[in-house]
């Protein structure tokens, strides 16, 4: 770049700024740190050259078409996007520097700050999507339930479909001396807490962790181990596994290669849930709070593309996935799940009109109880270890959600007219409670220690677990 070239795009910058901290001061609302740092300095980024990384799932949309539609160049980053082996990667990567940012678990960077596993302060300033998950079973399994579960009018199992019709089955492996054993993403993850709670859900222990394992199968009736998502149908189909909760399309690329079904999908589990993060560390915010901005603002208008008019770009998106540096699955198993529909098994088909949302419903606004809800999930099958005060959950939740580096990037948006104000919720940072949960037991974020006591499988008060087994009243 010359050096006129240099000054001229140095003076756009210092405008921009200007203009930005004018649109902040009339709005009238104070700005934390941080965000308001993020917001002011947004005109000009500190470091234009990005690389994110993600693993092959179609909730990595967001930085797809982020970056195949413009967004991210319209905010002054190149940016690359790169493939992980598996989310223990993808975390070092972004940990130790080799990834500016990834599309992440929404229980990494609570985890990493909590230290459970390896300690690293990271934040999560916007959450990517709601729902995308599913619960596979092997074509044996399937059968042995099928008998029993209840019929619609058109002969086809009703939905959902409780883990109770698995107990018999468990059972029976039981009594033949064979563990059940299912494969989840990552000991962090939502598909390990979604899978846990439709099978506690259903009567079966998960199983426990004691402090420093990271297999929890203390006390389980069913054991759950790691698998990368891209690998969970090969692995089903050696008979490693009988099941496996993960992301799309590998649900759908059971069906299409004969070798499970489907039995419910984590909106089923719980109405809505939030899924991926854009995961950051802490000190990348704090040095680079314009980057961050742009990023968010680059990543908020592609949540609203992907749900812009119903839905009416979706097309477009799987096509973009199915590439091979993206999710790289045939276009008809991405769309399986991402155009309104889900296919449970060959000639099965339903309405899934929200089994992918990035950007209605305020998807991308990072609330601190849907944090708080994972931190229950870990204390109550022990990854957490002891228990803590309500306000424990809030103050960790608040160090790693960060709604005002959200907000610092979502209020222009709307100033300009890019997104409207309803896209920002009028909110505390907590949801109302949630009701919209399988086993109907209702979730209050401010109430966490009552939530944990209420659910019927799981840790209590004053329990903690050892390689023998539950200890405590």
């Amino acid at each position: 770049m010359s050096q006129v070239q240099g000054h001229r795009f140095r003076r756009r910058a210092v405008i921009a700024a200007l203009l930005v901290s004018v649109t902040l001061a009339g709005c009238g609302k104070s700005q934390s740190g941080d965000a308001a740092q993020a917001a002011v300095a947004s005109g000009g980024v500190e470091k234009p050259v990005l690389k994110l990384g993600f693993i092959k799932l179609t909730d990595m949309a967001p930085l797809a078409i982020a970056k195949e539609k413009g967004f991210f160049a319209e905010e002054g980053l190149n940016v690359t996007l790169e493939p992980q082996a598996n989310w223990k990667v993808l975390l070092d990567g972004v940990i130790g520097g080799q990834l500016d940012g990834a599309h992440m678990l929404a229980g990494q960077p609570i985890a990493a700050t909590l230290g459970l596993g390896t300690q690293a302060n990271l934040i999560a300033p916007i959450s990517l999507d709601l729902n995308g998950n599913a619960i596979t079973l092997s074509n044996r399994v399937y059968g042995m339930m099928e008998p029993s579960l209840p019929k619609g009018a058109d002969g086809k199992p009703s939905h959902p479909i409780s883990a109770a019709a698995l107990k018999p089955v468990v059972a029976s492996f039981q009594q033949q001396g064979k563990p059940f054993k299912m494969g989840m993403v990552f000991p962090v993850s939502t598909h390990n807490y979604e899978l846990r709670y439709w099978l506690a859900a259903g009567g079966l222990n998960p199983g426990y962790y004691t402090p420093g394992d990271t297999g929890g199968t203390v006390g389980a009736d069913v054991q759950l181990s790691v698998t990368p998502p891209p690998q969970m149908p090969a692995t089903l189909e050696a008979g490693t596994i009988e099941g496996y909760s993960v992301g799309e399309p590998w649900n759908q690329a059971a069906v299409q290669k004969k070798i499970g079904v489907p039995v419910v999908t984590d909106d089923q589990i719980w109405h809505d849930n939030p899924e991926k993060v854009l995961g950051l560390r802490e000190d990348f915010a704090q040095k680079y709070p314009a980057t961050t901005a742009a990023m968010l603002r680059a990543i908020i208008k592609a949540q609203q593309w992907l749900d812009a008019d119903g839905g009416k770009n979706r097309a477009e998106a799987v096509k973009i996935l199915s590439q091979s540096n993206y999710v790289g699955a045939d276009p008809e198993v991405i769309a399986a799940s991402m155009t309104g529909k889900f296919t449970f098994a060959p000639g099965d088909t339903r309405d899934a009109k929200g089994f992918n949302i990035f950007f209605d419903k305020n998807a991308g606004y990072p609330f601190y109880s849907d944090a708080i809800w994972t931190m229950t999930q870990m204390r109550r099958w022990g990854q957490i270890p002891a228990d803590h005060e309500d306000s424990w959950y809030l103050e960790k939740a608040k160090a790693v959600y960060r709604p005002d580096l959200y907000l610092a990037a979502a209020k222009p948006l709307v100033e300009k007219g890019v997104i409207p104000a309803e896209a920002i919720p009028q909110t505390d940072g907590f949801k109302p409670v949630d009701n919209g949960f399988i086993d109907k037991v209702p979730y209050d974020g401010h109430k966490p220690n009552a939530y944990i006591q209420s659910l019927k499988i799981g840790l209590k008060q004053g329990q903690k677990v050892t390689a023998a087994g539950v200890t405590g009243s």
